[in-house]
């Protein structure tokens, strides 16, 4: 369906249905996009039109085909079919400096920036024309006008490895602006900020379509996506569904356009309540670390976590969650501090220990970290327990029985794959995580350590691994939840921690803990009168 055709509204069914009344004239528009690669079609006659002075929000599942779209628009990528239009004009791009000069720009999810320049030679670097070292002083200036106007302060003699995350992403605005795109394409820009920068940034983005720029957003966050945009173009199996007025739908219309079903967002009733008496199924004493440059990152954190539990611990990025959770699973060897599992101290730096000792991991990079991307789903299921039967007999591996492994984890974790043997590298994210949850519930874990468990999955996908992580929770185990995404941590959690410059200054009880009061403990704005 053309986004071209009369606006849409969501009916009970969850299809688009027409009404009076006709789209804004757009900015960006294409149509009929096809982009094939082997063996897959990724976009199949997609139609998106994006008008002048709106934020436009392109949703769909992992594999929908956001991401070609997209690289398409900013010509990374040449369509195979279709037409792209400009302000009424067809437009080719033959590279992405081609739509740069046009006046697209995008901020990518992972910054492009050196962190060793400052602000004002980043802006410079990403100028086509070059940029001497007297222009560059009049450049902190624009830089510092520009920052007042949009609500996007930095100091542009700031290095970028000074910056917060969220003063990065300011740079990576600036610089599209800088270089005068009209045209803005955001993928998750909010994936790494707190509530407060994310609210911050929505009104730099509004301030920004007022002057009549373009923006479109890529999120999996449906509330904000609902806080933010004009229009929605739902995107499924690489096919346009519609496109709504948001105001028109609810978050749960959208999900049922994205998955083609109806997903649910809160989680259920728990099976057992938390036992406040219990006795721990962890304790963590004291524990400090250092991160890669050998600088402190966690500060003497202390926390006890129960049978049944799952705790969640808040943060914005690189304030020592990845450390803290490395330092537990034996990744990394901490600094101070002990931690005990079942009243036994675990021997810390061995991954082995940790392991042995009934700790679980599902780390933030699940194809890196996790799991070997090259090998097959059977071999990775077998990564952590190779060693021993029924794994192995003697020196020999009994890959009968790994195999009959892998394929019941398939079926019990419903990974959607041809065969045992399908690399991993093949999967989409959703059921790359679902190989990793399989393996370490199969290790029959007393704690299971999630970071980030649900970053850059669909909402279907997140649906999936929430309802196993409560699972796991409901069966006895501790779940320590480390994720970076508020709706997550409330919607999980029986008490959250809160991590701010490697140090937990917020304990707080799911009952008291909101998104208002969780964003500022993570901004450093107050110390919760829980923690001593």
């Amino acid at each position: 369906m053309s986004t071209a055709d009369p606006a849409q509204a969501v009916a009970a069914g969850g299809e688009p249905t027409e009404h009076p009344g006709s789209p804004p004239a757009a900015a960006v528009r294409m149509s009929g996009i096809v982009k094939r690669f082997p063996g897959v079609v990724a976009n199949d006659g997609v139609d998106f039109a994006a008008a002048l002075g709106e934020v436009h929000a392109l949703l769909g599942e992992n594999g929908a085909g956001k991401s070609t779209l997209s690289n398409i628009l900013t010509g990374l990528y040449r369509p195979d079919e279709g037409r792209i239009e400009l302000d009424g004009r067809a437009v080719h791009f033959d590279s992405p400096r081609d739509a740069l000069a046009a006046g697209i720009g995008m901020v990518h999810q992972h910054f492009r920036l050196v962190p060793t320049f400052t602000v004002a030679e980043n802006v410079a670097l990403a100028d086509p024309h070059g940029i001497g070292r007297r222009q560059v002083r009049h450049l902190r200036q624009e830089l510092a006008a520009m920052g007042a106007h949009y609500g996007l302060a930095v100091d542009p003699d700031a290095r970028v490895w000074q910056l917060s995350v969220g003063e990065q992403q300011r740079v990576e605005l600036l610089k599209a602006l800088h270089r005068g795109a009209r045209v803005l394409i955001l993928d998750e820009p909010t994936a790494v900020l707190t509530p407060q920068e994310a609210d911050a940034l929505f009104v730099t983005l509004r301030a920004m379509v007022a002057e009549g720029r373009t923006v479109v957003f890529i999120s999996h966050k449906l509330h904000e996506v609902k806080a933010v945009s004009d229009r929605v173009t739902v995107l499924r199996h690489g096919r346009t569904v519609g496109t709504v007025d948001t105001a028109s739908c609810t978050t749960t219309d959208l999900a049922r356009l994205m998955v083609g079903r109806d997903v649910v967002f809160r989680r259920a009733e728990r099976a057992h309540p938390v036992d406040p008496a219990a006795a721990p199924l962890m304790r963590v004493r004291g524990v400090s670390a250092v991160n890669h440059r050998g600088q402190p990152a966690v500060r003497q954190a202390g926390f006890e976590l129960r049978p049944g539990e799952i705790l969640g611990v808040a943060g914005v990025a690189g304030n020592g969650q990845r450390e803290l959770a490395e330092a537990i699973t034996g990744m990394r060897r901490p600094t101070a501090g002990s931690i005990e599992v079942g009243g036994s101290p675990v021997r810390l730096g061995s991954v082995r220990a940790a392991h042995a000792a009934g700790i679980a991991h599902v780390p933030e990079d699940r194809l890196h970290t996790g799991l070997a991307p090259s090998l097959s789903i059977a071999s990775n299921v077998v990564l952590t327990a190779y060693r021993r039967p029924p794994a192995s007999r003697g020196p020999f591996l009994d890959r009968g029985y790994i195999r009959r492994h892998a394929t019941e984890l398939m079926s019990r974790f419903d990974v959607r794959a041809p065969g045992p043997d399908t690399p991993v590298r093949l999967l989409s994210g959703g059921n790359v995580q679902k190989v990793l949850l399989g393996r370490e519930f199969a290790s029959d874990p007393k704690v299971l350590v999630a970071a980030s468990p649900t970053r850059g999955l669909d909402v279907g996908a997140i649906e999936t691994v929430r309802r196993l992580l409560v699972q796991a929770a409901d069966e006895g185990r501790g779940v320590l939840l480390i994720s970076e995404d508020l709706e997550e941590i409330l919607a999980l959690s029986d008490r959250v921690l809160v991590l701010y410059e490697g140090r937990i200054v917020g304990d707080v009880p799911a009952a008291d803990a909101t998104a208002e009061r969780l964003g500022l403990l993570m901004g450093g704005g107050a110390v919760s009168r829980d923690v001593g």
